[in-house]
């Protein structure tokens, strides 16, 4: 009786162990089984929104299913128009105004045009949004800058300055109705002398946006040029900033294809140097690289080769023509 009873437990335990062997097979095979999530499929993209109180932007991760531009932009402003996982947050684009249409140029520029709802954002709100469209919409396969229109109208400032294309890295991250606000600054800048050989150091007081990096506000001068005697501009007035960014102490400056045509009678190491001497006087930056259309590979007038990094240059400055 005790053989046929150890018989019948050997079966048992070989049925249960067959029963958990199915079990364990099961869980292998049926995705219900697994113990981590699937994996989201495309690429994944920070796309920005606003906090509920409207005094920042927040990002949230998503993934689009495209590798094409043209899919990614549309893939990011649909992301930008959809309710945020984050209770605290919400929506960018849909609620105020509609984005009406893009278009890529060539060099890497996004024209987005919204509806004329978008003029009556709050001034700080429109910061804000126009924060998150440019850095979200900036991550999209070719995209450098983003030139904003408003009814086929270029996008103005409340001093009815155009804005003009606008980078990622334009936008610094402020506090509340900080984003906005404007602070005074004094810039050393170098233009070049009258006979073009040399640099003259000028300081400028600018009163400027504190949403705008400093570097770039020194580059911008520098394109417009100088607004007082006895001294000269030295870049093309027709160029284009694509973008200024800073990484371990290199000033990274990328111009349109104008810096190349050069309309003033100022040698080439003027031209060069007046960037990077006026940038290197940021504590920030220690060394500058300039890139044309995003490309260095390029030798400017035939004697400096823009792949190289430049420093400060104050054999070029002239003593004793230095303007206050």
């Amino acid at each position: 009786m005790k053989d046929a009873s150890n018989r019948k437990k050997d079966a048992s335990n070989k049925k249960s162990a067959w029963a958990v062997s199915m079990l364990l097979l099961f869980c292998l095979v049926l995705p219900a089984c697994s113990t981590g999530a699937a994996e989201p499929e495309g690429t994944a993209f920070d796309i920005y929104y606003l906090n509920r109180e409207e005094t920042k932007i927040v990002k949230e991760v998503h993934y689009i299913d495209s590798g094409e531009q043209s899919g990614q932009i549309a893939g990011l402003l649909e992301a930008m128009e959809a309710v945020p996982g984050d209770v605290s947050l919400k929506s960018s684009v849909g609620n105020s105004f509609q984005v009406t249409g893009f278009r890529v140029e060539e060099g890497g520029q996004l024209d987005l045009d919204v509806d004329e709802s978008y003029r009556k954002l709050a001034p700080t709100t429109e910061v804000l949004v126009r924060a998150a469209l440019v850095r979200t919409l900036s991550q999209a396969e070719g995209i450098n800058h983003v030139l904003m229109t408003v009814g086929g109208q270029p996008l103005a400032d409340s001093t009815g300055t155009a804005i003009g294309p606008m980078t990622a890295d334009a936008f610094i991250d402020n506090a509340g109705k900080e984003i906005n606000s404007y602070e005074m600054v004094k810039l050393k800048l170098f233009f070049a002398n009258e006979a073009g050989d040399g640099l003259v150091e000028i300081v400028k007081p600018v009163e400027y946006n504190s949403n705008i990096s400093m570097e770039k506000l020194v580059v911008e001068y520098l394109v417009k040029g100088p607004d007082i005697d006895g001294v000269y501009p030295v870049i093309n007035p027709g160029t284009k900033i694509l973008s200024v960014t800073v990484k371990d102490g290199i000033c990274y400056v990328n111009f349109d294809e104008n810096f190349m045509t050069q309309l003033y009678n100022v040698t080439a190491d003027v031209v060069i140097y007046s960037i990077a001497n006026s940038l290197v006087e940021l504590p920030n930056v220690n060394k500058v690289q300039i890139a044309v259309n995003g490309k260095t590979d390029i030798v400017y007038r035939e004697t400096f080769n823009l792949s190289n990094l430049y420093e400060r240059n104050l054999d070029l400055v002239k003593t004793g023509e230095n303007v206050e």
